[in-house]
């Protein structure tokens, strides 16, 4: 049996692009069973390739606090039912330099590839479709 310990080791050591890790997306410290299919894994790549790598290019560091969440854990931090966190379709991020929020905001605001993003207190909620059109919905202060 793996411990969490080795869980958390594992993951943190697999990239899914240049500068991120599974193991940011899982937050098994505090959910050690929060382990992703390989499907969610496709799609944590897809997103991190496609829109935060680029992201990242534009406003330096960023931090992810969620990304990946298996329906327990989506309930237990109180996600909606259909959350696409549960298809590791979306990331809750923020620059490492909280100056750097707004152009943040600007850039994924404009990417072509943004499916919905979300803003409030400091940190935004950014998410894709690998498969499928992006809906392309911005609602800026959405929480507070």
């Amino acid at each position: 049996m793996k411990t969490q310990e080795s869980n958390s080791i594992q993951f943190d050591g697999l990239r899914l692009s240049t500068h991120f890790t599974l193991g940011e997306f899982l937050n098994l410290g505090k959910y050690p069973d929060n382990i992703p299919t390989m499907e969610h894994v496709v799609n944590m790549t897809y997103g991190c390739l496609m829109i935060l790598e680029p992201a990242r290019r534009q406003v330096g560091p960023i931090l992810v606090s969620s990304g990946y969440r298996n329906p327990r854990v989506n309930q237990l931090v109180g996600g909606v039912p259909n959350s696409q966190h549960q298809q590791g379709q979306t990331a809750d991020i923020r620059p490492k330099d909280p100056q750097q929020f707004q152009q943040l905001v600007d850039f994924l605001r404009h990417h072509e590839l943004t499916d919905q993003l979300l803003t409030g207190n400091g940190w935004l909620h950014i998410s894709w479709k690998p498969c499928g059109t992006p809906r392309r919905f911005v609602r800026i202060g959405y929480y507070r």
